[in-house]
């Protein structure tokens, strides 16, 4: 599994870099993946992980009140665990209407089945929406 580098824009700024498309397929089938923040490297947490496009979304359902989600709005470095695969990613606050209102669809849409699925789009746990990039070298 390899991640794209950024690309660059129109105006010569880089891009936000994405995850190979392998990645991308295994995170839109998985339910659930673990995270391990760098500030707690011994203590991985499951959260759920959605998929718009080429952007990955998380979000805390307990809201800010969410260690692994305070470790990463920090801007802390992060490894999640894809079919036994430890992949480096870092996190951007995704509080544009756009990317948390695509990212509330998904958690709806894949997570239908689960009676904690409305937990993830309540008001409150909006601004926790963070965009999982890879961390690049």
């Amino acid at each position: 599994m390899e991640t794209q580098l950024p690309a660059k824009a129109q105006h010569g700024t880089p891009t936000m870099a994405i995850f190979d498309a392998e990645i991308l397929h295994a995170l839109r089938d998985r339910q659930e993946v673990a995270i391990r923040t760098e500030r707690h490297p011994a203590n991985a947490v499951t959260i759920w992980v959605v998929v718009s496009n080429t952007e990955v979304f998380v979000r805390s359902v307990r809201g800010a009140k969410g260690r692994w989600y305070n470790d990463l709005a920090r801007g802390g470095p992060a490894t999640i665990d894809i079919e036994g695969q430890q992949v480096a990613v870092q996190a951007v606050p995704a509080t544009d209407a756009d990317s948390v209102q695509r990212a509330s669809e998904q958690f709806l849409s894949k997570y239908r089945t689960s009676s904690y699925a409305a937990s993830m789009v309540r008001p409150e746990v909006l601004p926790t929406t963070l965009r999982l990039e890879p961390r690049l070298p």
